[in-house]
């Protein structure tokens, strides 16, 4: 069971909330079933061990891991364990192999084996297209395997129009079906890219051990990507999750204005009232709370690599709404403009927020470069009403000002005037005060907290949010 507790470590390094009893589960899932169907194995494994499906990509890459299929014997002249010489592969091809014919056999059997959907297939050509083409290095220190060079030579979103063909002039595909089929044969064709991954993920890791590959070889599940590193897709994700965190964060409020509610003691009544008692406060005296929900500002910087980070935030707040009495969202790159409206209207359908909020929101002056000092000024100057004793304002952005004036007092005037300010920042701590950054300044006039990824981001606004 060595393999299991360490397939399990590297899980919960992931992030993966797995407790010693599901361990014990899975160990006995796996005696009940054996070790003979590997695919069993991985499907027992992901009931036993996983909480929810958005964690199973990660998963299975970890899985393939710790648990990969039989390696496949080299079937080719260009893997470059084949050395009848003891010249590298690349060396061999760079000295006039031809290669190019070599590849171009290769994606034709990688078509053919796509149209058929022979699976076994596809793995064994995964394998050998790795061993082929995506070693690097020539030495035992600097040499190893590549997915990004692979799929770079083989090209397989080209073969679309090959596969195709292949299947219709099988007549097994109606005309009719052309989209559907080119969005089932992508499908396909991204299989086989993940094969690929997965099979030069596997042969470093039997070079460089599984623990250290899975730690740094694999991406983790898209709470925890950080904001400013995050593509398209993993923003996709992110923004499929705003519902249910919000839930989730919702309930924690809730039950925080309850305990809440109770109010503190008062200490002054206590004692007074255990006179009664010979001085013991048998009954505690409690201070009750006035009624009414607090009110939340949202500014936030939507310019460059924190757009996305804004964008997420936004979202998610909007969600919460009905947590607070009011809540005023506020956009800006170097002017600034309340987005509230275009918020709400676009509380549905998260996607796209971001170009709505720069093409109807007014949001620039005669640059397009992000300006703290002038969107702080602007903001005291125009929106001064939206800040009392209730609100709690919270300000996104990396504090980057482009070399331009901070206006620090504009900030203060802001943190004098609300309840309180939280400042939020998608940039790690050691970054602060680097080249344009002026987060250490402004951290010295309002609480200034790392704000990473989404998972960091819910940990923070179920804790700061006032109730």
């Amino acid at each position: 069971m060595a393999r299991l507790t360490s397939l399990v470590a590297a899980l919960r390094d992931h992030g993966f909330g797995i407790g010693t009893g599901e361990t014990v589960d899975a160990g006995l899932a796996l005696e009940a079933i054996g070790f003979t169907d590997r695919e069993r194995v991985r499907e027992a494994l992901a009931a036993t061990l996983l909480h929810g499906e958005r964690q199973r990509p990660v998963f299975d890459r970890v899985f393939d891991l710790y648990f990969p299929a039989k390696a496949t014997a080299p079937t080719t002249a260009t893997d470059p364990d084949d050395r009848a010489d003891g010249v590298h592969a690349a060396d061999r091809r760079a000295a006039g192999d031809p290669g190019d014919a070599g590849l171009a056999r290769l994606r034709a059997r990688i078509a053919e084996a796509l149209a058929a959907g022979d699976t076994a297939l596809l793995d064994r050509l995964a394998a050998e297209a790795v061993a082929g083409w995506g070693a690097y290095g020539s030495g035992p220190g600097t040499d190893g395997w590549s997915s990004y060079q692979t799929l770079s030579r083989l090209r397989p979103e080209t073969l679309l129009a090959r596969v195709r063909a292949a299947r219709t002039a099988s007549g097994r595909e109606p005309e009719f079906t052309d989209r559907l089929l080119d969005d089932e044969i992508r499908r396909a064709i991204e299989g086989f890219r993940e094969r690929v991954r997965t099979e030069a993920r596997r042969r470093v890791a039997d070079r460089q051990g599984r623990d250290r590959v899975a730690r740094r070889a694999v991406a983790g599940t898209a709470d925890r990507v950080d904001f400013l590193l995050a593509g398209r897709e993993q923003l996709d994700e992110l923004r499929r999750t705003v519902r249910p965190l919000a839930r989730k964060l919702a309930t924690r409020l809730a039950a925080r204005r309850r305990r809440a509610a109770r109010g503190e003691i008062d200490l002054r009544r206590t004692l007074r009232g255990s006179l009664s008692t010979g001085g013991v406060p048998v009954r505690p005296v409690l201070r009750r709370r006035r009624p009414g929900r607090p009110e939340l500002v949202l500014l936030c910087d939507v310019s460059g690599s924190v757009a996305g980070f804004a964008e997420f935030t936004m979202a998610l707040v909007q969600a919460l709404h009905d947590q607070f009495s009011r809540v005023r969202v506020f956009a800006f790159v170097n002017r600034v403009d309340e987005v509230t409206g275009l918020l709400a209207r676009g509380a549905a359908d998260p996607a796209g927020l971001g170009e709505r909020i720069l093409a109807e929101a007014r949001l620039t002056g005669w640059h397009g470069q992000s300006d703290y000092g002038t969107a702080l000024d602007e903001f005291v100057e125009r929106y001064a009403d939206a800040l009392g004793p209730r609100t709690v304002v919270f300000v996104l952005g990396d504090a980057r000002t482009n070399r331009a004036d901070p206006r620090a007092e504009s900030l203060r005037l802001i943190a004098e005037r609300a309840r309180r300010v939280h400042w939020l920042n998608p940039e790690q701590p050691a970054l602060w005060g680097t080249g344009d950054s002026v987060a250490p300044l402004y951290a010295e006039l309002v609480d200034m907290w790392p704000c990473r990824n989404a998972r960091r981001l819910g940990e923070l606004i179920g804790r700061l949010l006032p109730v």
